[in-house]
C-alpha cells in the first residue's frame, strides 16, 4: 500500500454513508483536474479554476446525463491536503448521487482509493508527520471532547515540535560526547554534556507518563464498582449515570452478574461496571458473581472500593488485584457516619453529596499529571518509541563516552520512529490499516 500506485489519479467518497444534506467525491492525484473537468461543467472547467476557489455547475454523466448540481473545490500541488493536485465535488449527500458521481470519475480514469491512502499521501508528501496522521484517525473516531481535543493537539503538530526539541537535545549531546572521543584533551562542558540530557529524560518521562492518560482520552477507560452487599454499587452507578440503570433493592446481593453503563465523566469515556457484592458464601451462583468481580477490578483502568458509611467498618474479604488502582468510597453521607477517614471520599447516592469530588477525584487518576500537558501519546506504537527512546537515554547517562554515543544514536532513531521520518514500511502500513475509504 505504502509505495505502489502513488502516481495514480485516486478518488472516493468522503462523507459518512448514508442520506445526507451535502456528499463529497474527492479526487486527488496528477490527472485529478482532468478528469474533474470530464464531469464537471460550469462557467470555467476545474482545471481553470485557481487553487483554494470554488465554482457552481453540474454534473454530468458520459451520455449527457445531468446527475446533479453542486460545486467543485479545488486545490492545486502543494497546497492540498495531498500535497497534490485535488478536486472535491460537492453534491447532494443522496448515496444514489455519490454512487454515479464516483462511477464517472473512475470511467474517466481515477481509481478507487484504498483505506486511508489521502492521508497517507499527505504523510508520503511531508505534509504531516506518522503522529500527525495517527491524530487525523483520532479526530475522526472522536466521541468525547477529551478525544477531540488531543487529536486536534496532535493534528497541529504539537507533538512533532516536542520530539523535535527532545531530539536537539539528545544531538546536542551526541554532538559534545563524539567531541570527547575525538580530543579528549579539550574536554566538554556540563551545559554541553549533561544538562541538555536531563531535559531530554525529562521531556521524555513526561511522555511516557502521558501514554496511559492520551488512551484513555481516546478509547475511554473501564471503572468497576466493589465492595460488600448492600454497600450502595448500584445507588452510586445510577447516580454517575444521572438514570436509574441498575435495580435498586434492600435485599443483599441482587447483583449477580456484572452490569456495565457508558457515560462521559470530565470529557472522559467511562464504562462503569456494577460488580456482585464481594463476600463468603455458600451459593454457586452468588460465589461465580463475586469471582467475576474480583477479575473485573483487576482488568478495570479504575476501581471504587465502596465501603457502608453507616455500618462499622469490614474489609473485603478477598484482596484486589496487585496493581489495581483504587478511589475508596464512603457511602451513605446523608445518614450519621459510623466511622471517618480522610482517605476516603464521603458520597451520598440519594443527596449528590461528594459526587463533584467523585467526578473529579475519577478525572485525576484516569489522567493525572498528564491532563495539563500540550502533547500526548495516544497510540501504543507512540508509546514504545518513547519508552525505547527513554531507555537509551538513561543508559547513556550510566556509560563511558563511547557506549554512551551508541546510546544516543539509538534514541534518536527511536524518535525517528515516533514521528515516523525514518520507520519500516510495515509500521506505516499498520498506522493505515484502520483508516477508512476517503480519508
Amino acid at each position: 500500500m505504502t509505495r505502489s500506485g502513488l502516481t495514480d489519479t485516486i478518488a472516493a467518497i468522503a462523507t459518512a454513508p448514508g442520506s445526507a444534506g451535502v456528499g463529497i467525491v474527492r479526487v486527488s492525484g496528477p490527472e485529478a483536474l482532468t478528469v474533474a473537468d470530464g464531469i464537471f461543467s460550469g462557467r470555467r472547467t476545474p482545471s481553470r479554476i485557481r487553487g483554494g476557489r470554488f465554482v457552481f455547475g453540474q454534473l454530468i454523466a458520459a451520455d449527457g446525463e445531468v446527475l446533479d448540481e453542486g460545486l467543485c473545490l479545488v486545490f492545486r500541488r502543494p497546497h492540498s491536503y495531498t500535497g497534490e493536485d485535488v478536486a472535491e465535488l460537492q453534491t447532494h449527500g443522496s448515496p444514489a448521487v455519490l454512487g454515479r458521481v464516483l462511477s464517472r470519475v473512475l470511467e474517466l480514469g481515477a481509481r478507487l482509493a484504498r483505506p486511508g491512502e489521502f492521508t497517507l499521501r499527505a504523510y508520503l508528501s511531508g505534509r504531516l508527520d506518522l503522529a500527525q496522521a495517527e491524530a487525523v484517525l483520532g479526530l475522526v473516531e472522536a466521541q468525547t471532547d477529551a478525544a477531540r481535543r488531543q487529536a486536534s493537539l496532535g493534528l497541529s503538530g504539537a507533538l512533532g515540535t516536542r520530539v523535535a526539541r527532545i531530539g536537539a537535545n539528545i544531538t546536542r549531546t551526541l554532538a559534545a560526547v563524539q567531541a570527547m572521543l575525538d580530543y579528549p584533551e579539550e574536554g566538554v562542558p556540563e551545559e554541553d554534556r549533561e544538562l541538555p540530557l536531563q531535559a531530554a529524560e525529562q521531556d521524555l518521562s513526561e511522555l511516557v507518563q502521558s501514554a496511559r492518560a492520551g488512551q484513555v482520552a481516546t478509547r475511554g477507560a473501564r471503572l468497576a464498582l466493589i465492595g460488600r452487599p448492600n454497600v450502595g454499587k448500584s445507588s452510586l452507578l445510577n447516580a454517575l449515570l444521572g438514570y436509574e440503570r441498575s435495580i435498586v433493592t434492600p435485599i443483599p446481593g441482587t447483583t449477580r452478574d456484572y452490569l456495565e453503563a457508558g457515560v462521559e465523566l470530565a470529557g472522559v469515556p467511562v464504562t462503569l461496571v456494577d460488580t456482585a457484592g464481594i463476600r463468603h458464601t455458600t451459593d454457586q451462583v452468588e460465589a461465580a458473581g463475586v469471582r467475576q468481580a474480583v477479575a473485573l477490578a483487576g482488568a478495570a483502568d479504575l476501581v471504587l472500593a465502596l465501603e457502608d458509611g453507616q455500618q462499622p467498618r469490614e474489609p473485603l474479604p478477598t484482596e484486589l488485584p496487585e496493581g489495581a488502582r483504587v478511589i475508596r468510597v464512603q457511602t451513605k453521607a446523608d445518614l450519621e457516619p459510623a466511622w471517618n477517614d480522610p482517605g476516603a471520599l464521603r458520597v451520598s447516592a440519594v443527596t449528590g453529596e461528594g459526587l463533584p469530588e467523585l467526578r473529579e477525584a475519577i478525572h485525576a487518576a484516569l489522567l493525572g499529571d498528564a491532563a495539563r500537558s500540550e502533547a500526548w501519546l495516544t497510540t501504543e506504537r507512540q508509546a514504545d518509541a518513547a519508552r525505547r527512546a527513554l531507555g537509551h537515554v538513561q543508559a547513556a547517562r550510566t556509560l563511558p563516552d563511547d557506549l554512551a554515543s551508541w546510546e544516543l544514536e539509538e534514541a534518536l532513531r527511536a524518535l525517528s520512529d515516533l514521528t515516523g521520518r525514518d520507520v519500516q514500511e510495515d509500521v506505516v502500513d499498520a498506522v493505515f490499516r484502520n483508516f477508512c475509504v476517503g480519508k
